[in-house]
């Protein structure tokens, strides 16, 4: 991450949490061997539905200033993107209702977000041809990847809202993505960076043995 777009961190990396994780994947931990159809079942395979919303991250949390927040968009791109949250805002406003899926067995139906469709941003950055995976880079270092077609899907948007409320620093705020037909992992809190590229580049969980795309109804937790 540039210099200019790092910002203080507040807490641990979590290292017991992380290899816990790990032994997880190994393992085959939580899995039910069942398939679902989405469109006949709502609860993935293996989850269990929650009210509230639990909180999960590596261990630290990223202190974003509003006002030095950036997203980019780079890569395969026509036309690189490079937004303060000011113009972020600025753009067309979309709402979505979904429901969410952690790899840790939790589900919450309803969730409604209002932010920036995926598709308004690429939009703008105008990918080449080329461009068949994307990168995701958060504030507190975590990564991940996604095909463009997972990524593109209209459902998709980086949501600064939860339930009408500005997104809380604890749940990705100022800004996180939002792609609810994959496990939440695959949703990166405090994002910053996207990065369109040619050939795949799994982030952090990808390559501590859990799935490289993550659908719940096939519960592709591990890889």
């Amino acid at each position: 991450m540039p210099e200019d777009d790092a910002v203080p961190l507040t807490g641990k990396v979590k290292d017991k949490l992380i290899a816990a994780k790990e032994e997880w994947a190994r393992e085959g931990r939580l899995l039910t061997g069942t398939h679902a159809d989405p469109r006949a079942e709502r609860l993935p395979p293996g989850q269990r539905l929650v009210q509230d919303w639990p909180v999960l991250d590596l261990g630290v949390q990223p202190d974003v200033n509003p006002q030095n927040w950036r997203l980019r968009i780079e890569g395969l791109v026509m036309a690189p993107v490079r937004l303060t949250l000011d113009e972020f805002r600025a753009l067309p406003q979309a709402e979505r209702v979904n429901d969410i899926h952690c790899v840790t067995q939790w589900s919450r139906y309803d969730n409604a977000w209002q932010g920036v469709a995926v598709s308004t941003l690429l939009d703008l950055a105008r990918p080449k041809d080329e461009a068949r995976f994307v990168s995701l880079t958060s504030y507190d270092g975590y990564t991940t990847n996604l095909a463009m077609e997972d990524f593109a899907r209209p459902e998709n948007l980086f949501a600064h809202a939860w339930s009408g409320r500005p997104l809380e620093r604890q749940h990705g705020g100022p800004v996180r993505l939002v792609v609810p037909h994959l496990y939440f992992w695959k949703s990166p809190k405090w994002v910053t960076r996207v990065e369109l590229l040619r050939e795949d580049r799994p982030g952090f969980w990808e390559v501590r043995g859990y799935h490289n795309r993550g659908d719940p109804w096939m519960e592709e937790r591990y890889g």
